[in-house]
């Protein structure tokens, strides 16, 4: 496993552009305010770069890879074409299948069930449909949060809507897997709820 999600506060920080079809995050260190991974959807279709420009965004298909700032890939998550609910896999650096996101039906401010690639059942992700809050749980204790209220180091970088902060609980062991499964989630957040 990557040192990297050993640490437990990220900042993401979305690119924006006009027409931009790719969906594209840097994540900073707060301490020292500089990128420590990047989030790339490289290969995007053409349909696919079409239809994000339309009502359909939201249905449309992504692959995004995050790499360290040596290019090392750490993560990927997958989504094919969907029509109703999003079911999002997430693969390790070899491409091997680490966990599967199922989001759930008619849930208030967006909810995904984290599951491992056994199909075992490790944690929630729950929004709340008043703001950009959302809490991971595990057997009704937070082990992470997602939000856009930063007010330490790097709050000059959140300069617009599509930047937030990730705080994962120190009592999850750097070397959990689950930090990869939170780490992709923050993207799935966006892409599935907030697009």
């Amino acid at each position: 496993m990557n040192s990297i999600l050993s640490k437990n506060v990220f900042l993401v920080k979305e690119h924006v552009g006009m027409f931009k079809a790719s969906n594209n995050f840097d994540i900073f260190n707060p301490e020292t305010g500089s990128i420590i991974m990047t989030c790339r959807e490289p290969n995007l279709g053409f349909f696919t770069k079409m239809f994000r420009f339309t009502d359909y965004k939201r249905m449309t298909p992504f692959h995004i890879v995050i790499n360290d700032n040596q290019d090392k890939k750490i993560v990927s998550i997958k989504r094919g074409v969907t029509f109703f609910r999003s079911d999002v896999e997430v693969f390790d650096e070899n491409e091997k299948l680490i966990g599967v996101f199922k989001q759930k039906f008619f849930s208030f401010g967006g909810k995904f069930e984290i599951h491992d690639a056994n199909d075992r059942h490790l944690c929630t992700l729950q929004g709340k449909w008043t703001g950009w809050d959302f809490k991971f749980m595990k057997q009704d204790k937070e082990i992470a949060h997602v939000s856009k209220k930063w007010a330490g180091i790097g709050k000059e970088l959140f300069t617009s809507a599509d930047n937030y902060v990730l705080n994962i609980n120190t009592s999850i062991d750097p070397e959990d897997k689950v930090r990869h499964l939170i780490l992709a989630a923050v993207m799935c957040i966006d892409m599935v709820f907030k697009e």
